[in-house]
């Protein structure tokens, strides 16, 4: 008997009954009175996460829509653009802004580890004319499962007038993120994370200082333009035809996190994030990143050469109906990635530590069945 996948990925994540209710209604005119409650409702409650009093925009698109809505609307072409990257998102945000014409500089860190505040003041100390206009960086690295902490990254900047643009794709929701009180420029966010809602919706937070730059922005837009978005948010509308369903859900999502609260969703992530790494660190396998900069979204786990991580994932599948994400690149089949963000419960990651367990036994891996299970009862039992 199959039933519903358990699906610990790091996007899709699992969508609650009462979002996909939510969601089971009638279209409504997108210009009607209707979704104009709706979109002024969800703006707010949007804001609410990215604990923001500035302004937000809903895209109908996944996050790395939102990645290029950023990009085309605060960097022109030729602007001397900073990109701090962990992994493969990071690249990606660097690579966007070099198609649109950016003349991007690359401060890599090593995969799995995260990004120095240090190294990044060093070279914004150089930059003495001033010549950076833009610094991208990723809050959580979802190829990795490193967080980056925004807030020092931020501070390492000091008053140079760079604006700074976050990729929170995966972390809102799930960490703390206050874009307000770090001073951050630009947030841009994604539906299928933290907000528990199917894929197709992202969202892009900008301050007055981001509005300044977009209004001398000179790079090609037209489905991304922020000026057209603003405008037309005045009147409870978006410049195009919008999610409608998808919008629906996203207010009973914002009702859900509102009624668990942010710190307690924060908390919960947490909890996760360590109830994981004691159970793999228990089993005996490697954790790709350190504790002290481990995600509270997944949990990449390195498997031995002679199992292979993607050996584990297709048991797991196919045996127990559990998806986990792969490694991207230089880490395909070396780690496997457990989801532990969105709408995920404690028995479905005691579910898929068990079932780590005999897909690892079965394959040769010398494990007494139920240690690192036995560890994860022994957390839930003692942070309750």
């Amino acid at each position: 008997m199959r039933g519903d996948q358990y699906l610990l990925l790091p996007g899709p994540t699992p969508i609650p009954e009462r979002i996909m209710r939510a969601m089971n209604k009638s279209m409504v005119n997108h210009r009607g009175p209707e979704l104009k409650e709706i979109i002024k409702d969800v703006t707010v409650g949007v804001k609410k996460t990215f604990k923001t009093e500035n302004n937000v925009l809903i895209y109908p698109a996944s996050g790395s829509g939102a990645l290029e809505a950023a990009v085309v609307n605060f960097i022109s072409p030729g602007d001397k653009v900073l990109s701090i990257s962990i992994g493969v998102f990071g690249d990606r945000f660097a690579k966007i802004a070099t198609q649109f014409g950016a003349n991007v500089e690359k401060l890599d860190f090593k995969w799995g580890e995260v990004a120095d505040p240090k190294v990044v003041k060093e070279r914004i100390d150089q930059d003495v004319r001033k010549e950076i206009k833009v610094v991208l960086v990723t809050h959580n690295e979802t190829s990795t499962g490193a967080c980056n902490d925004i807030k020092a990254i931020k501070e390492a900047m000091g008053d140079h007038p760079a604006i700074i643009m976050v990729d929170a794709v995966s972390s809102l929701g799930a960490t703390d993120l206050r874009m307000d009180e770090w001073n951050l420029d630009v947030v841009v966010s994604g539906s299928q994370k933290a907000y528990m809602i199917p894929p197709g919706l992202s969202f892009l937070a900008c301050n007055s200082k981001a509005l300044e730059v977009h209004k001398k922005n000179n790079n090609p837009k037209y489905y991304w333009d922020v000026t057209a978005g603003l405008k037309y948010l005045e009147k409870g509308q978006t410049p195009y035809t919008p999610a409608i369903s998808l919008l629906y859900g996203l207010q009973e999502a914002l009702k859900m996190i509102q009624e668990e609260g942010l710190e307690n969703i924060f908390n919960r992530h947490r909890n996760y994030r360590d109830m994981v790494r004691a159970a793999v660190k228990e089993i005996g396998l490697q954790l790709l990143t350190d504790d002290k900069y481990a995600s509270n979204a997944l949990t990449s786990v390195v498997v031995p050469e002679e199992i292979g991580a993607n050996k584990v994932r297709k048991f797991l599948l196919e045996e127990f109906n559990i998806a986990l994400a792969g490694g991207q690149q230089t880490l395909d089949d070396k780690i496997f990635r457990i989801g532990h963000l969105g709408y995920v419960r404690q028995l479905d990651l005691l579910a898929t530590l068990g079932a780590i367990e005999i897909a690892l036994v079965k394959f040769g891996y010398d494990l007494q069945l139920g240690k690192g299970l036995n560890k994860a009862q022994q957390f839930i039992l003692n942070n309750r």
